[in-house]
């Protein structure tokens, strides 16, 4: 029997409230990692390592120890012995050996972060360099199919004949794209303040799930986790890179139990690019096989890309071809080579933003050799069920997203003709592509409170790293309880709340909403049979979700959305202007349109980024990443960013959970790169297969 569709709340009362934690992060209020400083709280710099492959063979730490306020030098001699580690890049100082360039060999702990990081430039480390590979992965002879990809996809996947469906299409597209490794880049820096007290373990980080982050705390230092307390009450972005604990809370909770002071320590931002993850470089091939009019017989999508020598992530960036269109003879694979390079792993939708990049692209090619125009042959191309699994989709509003898209605009002026429509020495083009996400979900747990006063406190352990749970929490439970969103508070990020998820895969309001709901209806189930005043110590209900998320559905769950764009190239300069983004989304029902709407507007600026400015390149003499500050690595500034418009449908889904809700983070990154690239191959004529769109990359079509 199919799971019973979760009971279905209410339309969210007060819908468009001021984002509660407005007020106190404008004034300084909110205190992030870094902003904790308990009495007697000591600075801790890292040291990374200056090879690209080998061992480190002296520490020269009594040069340092004779500085004014240097406490400890710590390095893999003296550091305390850790238990082992289920994520390897986390097993910091534990042995000689170093992996790639970046990796941290020791740490410097001072009085003052300035006598810090004096140290820590002066520390002298002798090294046994040995020889190292770092790729590139496309031909690599140590290529190798993986066993899954992220999120426990396989890797490949075959239906049909695609070979001979291909060789028999009337119109086919081959066509290759490449991508440079991409970084998360988070405002906040990646920060921990820890101390001990009689064996209890305390710790401000900055991560997207201190839950977690509490249980590899307590595996590493061996001790029990209700010992462990990890606040991330307030988080400057993660994007992925604080998904799960990165070096600096295992360094400063280390450096804290060796001198028995509290330790602050906050990664500078040249060193992210090597020790919290990255979106992996990819290779992606993708062939297209159509009938005259465009409709898809045969489907491959073909990734290789590349992970560390420490850890395996595979980007699983052929994922979404197994859901988006009709394909009978479809082939998605993925290949990986381990390299002497830093550790890939989660940034902002994995998979989807690379993998539908080159789809997309490949599906705007498609529509040029069939003469289609790009919108109606995504619709022709629009599958009865999920083609990978067959299962039927929950909800698939793509079709409907496209056309209202379209209308919004002005598709149908476009004159489908590359490179004609100039003014000076600016072509202009548009472009669309479409979008999709996985819903998921986790279990959580929640309590809800219900005071004398009339006031109610809902509790539990999520993390808002920007995106407004705070706000969008409470009208959940205001709708639960039947109350004014107002007589609620919320209280999250600690891991002395109820257990929760982190905040990640666009899951959080899904999976937190779910238990919130759950435990304010047991609440006000209580207060309708509570006769008389409540007692002083009020009432509480308790939720768990894990039966609920541990379901498996029938059903193939997605969001939704389609992206339009349009562009200004300079034929003189080769510089490409985003002049309008439009994006139309599918994803569920939308509880708050203030917060969704700046989630989906800063995930198409992400996209833009991705397309025009954003990219780092592997130093193979050196073996890490050549851009590594944000003088290098171009993220967007309000003069690259356009008038962005984000509009979505009321979309009806009851077989996701009480809200009806699907994830919005992550989905508006995916398809705007393709957008713009698509746009910008309508303004000059040439289609450039490798982003970003730089000018260099630009200007050699242009001038021909």
């Amino acid at each position: 029997m199919p799971p019973t569709p979760p009971p279905q709340a209410p339309p969210v009362s007060d819908a468009d409230a001021v984002r509660r934690d407005a007020r106190r992060k404008v004034t300084g209020a909110a205190r992030y990692a870094a902003e904790h400083t308990p009495p007697g709280c000591l600075h801790a710099v890292p040291v990374p390592a200056t090879v690209a492959r080998g061992r480190v063979t002296a520490v020269h730490s009594d040069e340092i120890l004779r500085r004014p306020g240097v406490h400890a030098v710590l390095s893999h001699e003296n550091a305390p012995r850790l238990g082992t580690a289920e994520d390897p890049t986390l097993a910091l100082l534990q042995d000689e050996r170093v992996p790639h360039r970046g990796w941290y060999v020791a740490v410097v702990v001072a009085d003052t972060l300035e006598n810090a990081r004096a140290g820590a430039a002066e520390l002298r480390i002798e090294y046994a360099t040995e020889d190292h590979d770092p790729g590139p992965p496309a031909g690599h002879p140590r290529l190798y199919t993986p066993e899954e990809a992220n999120g426990g996809h396989p890797a490949v996947r075959e239906r049909g004949d695609f070979d001979a469906a291909f060789a028999s299409s009337a119109v086919t597209v081959d066509a290759t794209f490449t991508l440079s490794a991409l970084h998360n880049h988070p405002m906040e820096p990646h920060a921990s303040t820890a101390w001990w007290e009689d064996d209890e373990l305390t710790v401000y980080d900055s991560s997207q799930g201190s839950t977690t982050v509490r249980g590899v705390l307590a595996q590493l230092f061996r001790v029990p986790e209700h010992r462990v307390t990890v606040d991330s009450s307030y988080v400057g972005g993660g994007f992925g890179s604080k998904g799960t604990p990165r070096p600096q809370v295992v360094l400063a909770a280390m450096a804290a139990r060796h001198l028995g002071q509290p330790v602050k320590l906050v990664l500078p931002r040249r060193e992210l690019a090597a020790v919290v993850g990255h979106r992996a470089p990819t290779v992606q091939r993708v062939r297209l096989g159509a009938d005259a009019d465009g409709v898809i017989g045969a489907l491959a999508h073909e990734v290789i890309t590349q992970t560390s020598t420490v850890k395996e992530f595979v980007e699983q960036a052929a994922v979404p071809a197994r859901t988006m269109y009709t394909s009978p003879h479809s082939r998605t694979s993925h290949r990986v080579v381990a390299l002497d390079v830093p550790t890939p792993s989660w940034m902002r939708a994995p998979g989807e933003a690379s993998g539908m990049y080159a789809l997309e692209s490949a599906m705007d090619e498609l529509a040029v050799a069939a003469g289609v125009d790009p919108v109606e042959l995504r619709l022709r191309n629009e599958p009865a069920t999920e083609p990978d699994s067959g299962r039927p989709f929950s909800s698939r509003n793509l079709a409907e997203c496209l056309r209202e898209g379209a209308r919004l605009f002005g598709w149908a002026d476009r004159d489908p003709r590359p490179g004609v429509r100039r003014i000076g020495d600016r072509l202009s083009g548009t472009g669309s592509a479409a979008s999709t996400y996985p819903y998921l979900l986790s279990p959580s747990t929640a309590s809800a409170h219900a005071a004398p006063d009339g006031s109610h406190l809902v509790r539990l352990n999520a993390t808002d790293i920007g995106t407004g749970a705070r706000t969008v929490l409470a009208q959940v439970a205001a709708e639960a309880l039947g109350v004014p969103s107002a007589s609620v508070r919320v209280e999250l990020g600690s891991s002395s709340l109820p257990a929760a998820p982190l905040a990640g895969g666009s899951s959080g309001t899904s999976s937190w909403g779910w238990a919130v709901h759950k435990a304010c209806a047991a609440l006000a189930g209580l207060l309708r049979t509570h006769s008389g005043p409540l007692p002083p110590e009020g009432l509480t209900a308790h939720a768990d979700t894990a039966e609920e998320a541990g379901q498996d559905s029938p059903y193939a769950r997605h969001a939704f959305g389609a992206q339009f764009a349009e562009v200004e190239v300079d034929t003189v300069t080769g510089e490409v202007r985003v002049r309008r983004l439009l994006g139309v989304f599918a994803a569920g029902r939308v509880l708050s349109p203030r917060t969704a709407r700046s989630q989906f507007i800063g995930g198409m600026t992400m996209g833009l980024g991705m397309a025009l400015t954003e990219g780092s390149t592997l130093d193979p003499g050196f073996g890490d990443f050549a851009e590594r500050d944000l003088a290098s690595y171009h993220v967007p500034s309000c003069a690259d960013v356009p008038a962005i418009e984000a509009h979505w449908l009321d979309e009806e889904d009851s077989h996701l959970n009480p809200m009806g809700s699907k994830g919005i983070g992550e989905i508006g990154i995916v398809g705007t790169a393709a957008a713009i690239a698509n746009a910008v191959h309508h303004a000059v004529g040439v289609r450039l297969r490798a982003l970003p769109l730089t000018p260099d990359r630009l200007l050699p079509h242009l001038r021909a």
